[in-house]
Parts: C-alpha cells; structure tokens; sequence
C-alpha cells in the first residue's frame, strides 16, 4: 500500500500544463488591481494633467507591448513540454536526455514565474519614470518614491502568490506524471523551493507588502481618505495572509502529516507503507529516506523469515542480534535429541518422494510444538530427527519443563499423526527422545566462509547417548539427573537403571515420566498401554 492523499484524474493530468500555466494570471491581476488603485488613489493626485495623460498613454503601450510578450515566453515554456508530457501519458518512451531537461523545468517553474512577471513588472519603473520625466511639467520628488515603491509592493505581492500557485499546482498535477520513476530532488541542475524561501515569500506578502503601503500614505498629500486606504490594505493584507498560509500549508504541513501517518503505520507493523508524493525540496529527500527506511526494513523482515526457516526463527534472531564472526558463548541448556525409529528400513519400501512427505508431515508438527508452543529452538535436522535448544538466552529459565513438556506434547501429537497414517495404511511411526541439561558453547562455529550456529560440549553429546538409549530402555522419553535437578518437584517422575554410556565411565542415571508410555522391544515402532501425551509437564 502506499501513502498519498491526492488521487489525480486522468483529465486533470491531461490539462494540468495549461492549468498550471494558467494559474499565473491571478496573481498578477491582483497585482495589477492594487497597483491601479495605488496609483489612482496617491499618486494621480501628484501628477499634472499633462503628466497624467501621458502616464496613461504609457500604461496602455506597454501593457500592448511588454505584457503580451511575457504571456507568450510563458506559455512557450509549457507548450515545449507537452510533447514528453504526451508520451508519458500514453506510457511511451522518452529520451532519458530530454526526460530529465523536461524534469528540470517542472521543478524551477516557480522560478521560472518570477523571472517572468519579475522582468515585467520592474520594467515599469525606468519606463514610466522616463516618460513622466520628458513632459514639460516638472514631476513631484514624491513620485520619484511613491512610484518605484508602489510598483515594488505590487510586484512582490503578484510574484509570491504566483510562485506559491505555480507550486503548489505543479507538485498536484505535473509531478505525478513526469516523475513516475524518478526522484525530484536528485534532478542535477533543478532548484525547488525550499522551506526557507517559502516562509520568506509569505513573510513578505503578509507583513512586509501591507505595512510598507501603509507607511507610503504618511508621504502622500492631500491624503483625505487615508483612513479607509488604510483599512482596505488591512484588509487586503490580512486576506494575502490567509491565503499564503493556506498554501504554504499544502506545501508544507501536508507533507508533515503523510510522514507522520506512514510512521505510525510501520510502528504498527505495517511494512508495505509507502509514500508516493514526489517532491524536490527538502521533504522530498526526507519521503526518500523514509521509503528507503521502509524498503529496508521489509527486507530484512523478509530476509529474518527466509533465513529463519532454514536455521530457525530464534536462531535467526541470534545471528542478527550478534555481531558476526567465529565464536560463542556457555550458557545452561536443555538439549533435546529426537529421532524416529526404524526409518532407514521404512525408506527400503518406499519411494523418495513418500519419504520426504512423511518427513514434511512429521517434522512440521514437531517443529511448532518445540518452537511455538514451548519456545525452543529446533538447531539442525538430522535426516529422519533433529537437535532443539531451550534456553538459549535465557540466563535463570524454566527450560527444562519447557523442554519435558514439549517432548510430551510431541508424543501426543505423534499419536494423532498415526492415526491418520492408519486411514492411509501407512504404518505408524515411532520416536525416542532424550534430554540433557548443563552448560554448552552457543554461537558461530565453522570457518570464515561458512559459519553454522549451533551448540557444541560434552551436554549435547550426552543428550544424543541419551536418545539412543530409548532403543534399549524402552521408554521414548529419557532425560538425565541433571535435567531431573532443574525440574519443578511436583513432577512425577521415575528413576529406571543407571544405563552406560559410550564416552562415560560410570553408567548414567536416566529417569522417564510416569505418564510415559513404555515400548514393547519385541516389536519397534508399536506401543502398548495408555497415553497421556497430551499433559503437559
């Protein structure tokens, strides 16, 4: 899933050029509309009659001349975008080169306005003046001030809510269909408006443009209207207020809250989130890294639970959280051996294929009882059984119950899975288990280039002689004196014959619960009596 609030019809993507194109124009005429009535209203009342007639004549030349040519350099500027915006559309390839110099236009479009309205405003400075200057009547010193200044005021009010439009408009409907691959902020060449320009811009039409036409009217004479002047540029001061804010919140807060959102999503375990706003100021490096951050974490999820059905979960888990090398540490555990009986004869009368299916089976239910239910850690298969830790990292654990219990509910899970052998005709299958507590060395053993993590000592070992000896004891669940030691004393238990063991040199004292069911060695792989696999420890 991906994070983005504005869904962008294909009709508003096929004219966003011409709209973003034509959302200049308000700005501008609002520009125009203050600088009209500016001049009407203060500086007109300046001016002799024959001043006055040749500053209109030259307002309409130049907005004949200079006007029009700017709107045509405008409009030039999109138009040679609409052929790599067509082919985009209809999902055709562009030249890289051309791609990415079309790229760079859509990102300093603001710019862009305010060089164009830019140019076109200022002009109207040396050119008015000029014209008033050459009239035989002598000009006012005021409208030397006034003049420049109301221009000035005009001109940073149409430029900034003109770059502001143009910005917000292109990131809702040129972004979305120029950048479908690309990053805005890594285009070479390209300036978006940064967060720093942006609150300067409304800085200056909010306080700056308002406060300083009202200190103009202290230099006016005649000036007998000054009060409601002053209100209407109050006004109209606090309405560019509203209206920057509101756009600068678009771009600004906007982009705050959808990282704000899509961080609270992958708090909660939610790593497909990802924002597809583009953008080429400086949220938009921080929505790259956020998405980056995401990609890497699913991958690393995705890598813990691939890697995690191999060596198991909690293995996996240790490997990542420890730094990689040779090496372990001794920690107390209870080893569990588990092996089936008499495979290797079952795999004379059948296929591989039966074989590996009867292994998948059996191993699947023993596996979510060791790991899931009773929390250890199935280590290594071995052919027809495996190795399973408990209390790898667990300085002061109840592993030892942990690991009864799970033999237990292995027994029992073994019976359910006979009788569904048995409605296949298949026959049942048979497990000894054996148990053994004490310190072992956990870690990354093996060489440099291939590293297994495993336990290794004398406790695995005897945890191994100790399934074996199910075989000729009879009963499927063995454990050691010291496992004994480790278990809670309400346990029921019994002591059977100290047993030898190859590598030992006393016989060792093995002990088996009084629920366990004992074997009948005449015939390996059947059992006799009751069961109460089931019971937990």
């Amino acid at each position: 899933m991906s994070s983005g609030r504005h869904a962008h019809l294909p009709g508003s993507r096929r004219q966003g050029l011409l709209i973003t194109a034509l959302s200049l124009a308000p700005s501008q005429l609002i520009g125009s509309a203050f600088n009209i009535w500016y001049n009407l209203s203060h500086i007109q009342p300046l001016l002799t009659p024959v001043q006055h007639q040749v500053f209109q004549e030259a307002i309409g030349v130049f907005n004949l001349t200079v006007y029009p040519a700017a709107m045509v350099f405008w409009f030039w500027l999109f138009f040679s975008l609409r052929p790599v915006a067509s082919r985009l559309l209809a999902d055709q390839p562009v030249p890289p080169a051309r791609l990415m110099a079309a790229q760079r236009r859509v990102i300093n479009l603001p710019w862009l306005s305010m060089l164009v309205a830019g140019i076109g405003w200022l002009l109207c400075i040396p050119v008015f003046l000029t014209v008033l200057e050459r009239t035989a009547d002598p000009l006012a010193p005021q409208v030397w001030i006034h003049l420049p200044i109301s221009i000035l005021i005009s001109t940073v009010i149409a430029l900034t809510h003109g770059s502001f439009t143009i910005d917000l408009l292109s990131q809702r409907l040129l972004y979305p269909l120029f950048f479908r691959q690309a990053h805005p902020a890594e285009i070479p060449g390209a300036y978006p408006l940064t967060l720093k320009n942006r609150i300067t811009f409304w800085a200056v039409s909010a306080s700056i443009c308002p406060i300083a036409s009202l200190l103009l009217l202290e230099f006016v004479p005649n000036a007998n209207n000054m009060g409601s002047f002053s209100l209407l540029v109050g006004l109209l001061g606090m309405g560019f207020s509203l209206v920057s804010a509101w756009m600068l919140s678009q771009l600004v807060v906007e982009p705050v809250d959808m990282l704000q959102d899509a961080a609270k999503r992958v708090a909660q375990g939610d790593l497909t989130v990802q924002i597809t706003q583009p953008r080429g100021d400086e949220f938009g490096t921080l929505i790259d890294a956020f998405n980056a951050m995401v990609t890497e974490l699913r991958d690393k999820q995705h890598l813990l639970e691939t890697f995690g059905r191999h060596v198991g979960e909690q293995a996996a888990r240790q490997i990542l959280q420890q730094d990689p090398g040779l090496g372990g540490t001794e920690q107390v555990l209870t080893v569990m051996f588990a092996d089936l009986r008499n495979f290797t004869a079952r795999c004379n009368h059948s296929t591989p294929q039966e074989i590996v299916a009867l292994l998948n089976l059996f191993l699947a239910d023993m596996v979510e009882i060791v790991e899931h239910q009773h929390g250890g850690m199935v280590n290594k298969f071995l052919g027809d059984g495996f190795m399973a830790l408990f209390g790898v990292g667990e300085p002061d654990g109840d592993h030892a119950a942990r690991a009864i219990a799970s033999g237990q509910a292995m027994l029992g899970s073994l019976e359910q899975l006979n009788r569904i052998l048995a409605e296949k005709n298949i026959a049942p299958l048979a497990i000894g288990i054996g148990l053994h507590t004490g310190p072992a060395v956990v870690g990354s053993i093996g060489s440099p280039q291939r590293l297994e993590y495993t336990a290794i000592g004398s406790t695995v070992n005897i945890a191994s002689r100790v399934e074996s000896l199910t075989k000729t004891v009879g009963y499927p669940l063995l454990f050691t004196a010291a496992t004994r030691v480790a278990l809670p004393a309400d346990i029921p238990l019994q002591a059977l014959p100290p047993q030898p063991v190859r590598g030992l040199d006393q016989p060792l004292p093995v002990f088996s619960l009084t629920q366990s069911v004992r074997l009948d060695r005449s015939a390996p792989g059947t059992a006799k009596g009751n069961r109460s696999g089931e019971s937990g420890a």
